[in-house]
């Protein structure tokens, strides 16, 4: 059944189905970008604290140490699949007008890389439920979650659902939030793997990866911190959000410490040119410059 949740409902669902991966004692070369699983001491001095995840530095301080090998929580195994008749891959011809080029699973590989996953991406155009199901049983085996996204407008969106569903339980549902639209997720397979639809529309896309896919891949990587750090900063101009809907605004903070909305939210330029999200709650309609806001710092400049 479809419902209306709120986006902090919406994440401790997500999060729910997320668990910390198995711990594992890998070579050194290996341990790159994965989470360490527990402090690493030298004469009980603490050396690396556990969640950090390990770079090319703490590489060489293991091996200087004389560590062939460290404790970690290996990266999450991410598989995206992009799905719709209309999706063009970059670099090809819209043949119609309905035709688009295919941005979201371009974003969210990389985007989940940046958050410390391991990604896959597939681009599939299916034509049946069994294409789509038998495209997704492939990446069953290689994936620790899996996420899937549509076309804008979420025209793929039933089709996506009627396959997941005969893979295992799935939730349909919408976030109370401005700029979205219908998700749907659960877990299927045998082994239970998590998967998330997302909306089509890449701003939807975009605000669903960072409020939702985000947290479940630092959590699956125990991480203690799932959040980006948050700041409050006032208006520089008025701002208006959604009768009853939160809203995550793209935006700049500036260096006098006031906080500007970028002027065409519809635009996908503002996920590039902002540093920062204006969080609104469902209750905060209609602001002017001066009242104080929340921030989400997504790129600290």
């Amino acid at each position: 059944m479809d419902e209306l949740v709120s986006v902090a409902s919406m994440q401790e669902q997500l999060l729910n189905m997320s668990n910390p991966l198995a711990a594992l004692d890998l070579p050194l070369l290996d341990a790159h970008g994965a989470s360490l699983a527990s402090d690493l001491l030298v004469d009980e001095k603490l050396v690396i604290k556990s969640g950090q995840r390990i770079d090319s530095t703490q590489i060489a301080l293991a091996a200087s140490l004389g560590l062939d090998r460290l404790p970690c929580r290996p990266q999450p195994r991410v598989v995206i699949i992009s799905a719709g008749d209309d999706l063009v891959e970059p670099g090809s011809i819209l043949a119609t007008a309905e035709d688009e080029f295919e941005s979201n699973s371009w974003f969210l590989t990389t985007f989940m890389r940046e958050t410390g996953a391991h990604t896959f991406r597939v681009h599939t155009i299916p034509e049946t439920q069994e294409q789509l199901k038998l495209i997704i049983e492939d990446q069953l085996v290689r994936a620790d979650l899996i996420v899937i996204s549509g076309e804008s407008g979420d025209e793929s969106f039933d089709l996506i659902t009627s396959v997941l569903a005969k893979l295992g339980k799935i939730e349909i549902t919408t976030p109370n939030l401005a700029e979205s639209g219908k998700h749907n997720y659960g877990l299927i397979g045998p082994d239970q793997t998590p998967v998330v639809t997302l909306p089509g529309d890449p701003i939807g896309n975009y605000l669903s990866a960072e409020l939702f896919i985000r947290p479940m891949i630092l959590k699956m990587l125990a991480k203690n911190e799932i959040n980006r750090p948050s700041k409050k900063a006032k208006l520089s101009e008025a701002v208006s959000s959604p009768v009853g809907k939160a809203s995550f605004l793209r935006a700049t903070l500036n260096a006098n410490g006031t906080v500007t909305p970028l002027s065409d939210q519809a635009l996908l330029s503002t996920l590039s040119n902002s540093n920062c999200l204006i969080a609104l709650s469902e209750e905060e309609e209609k602001l002017r410059a001066g009242d104080e806001v929340d921030l989400i710092m997504i790129n600290e400049i």
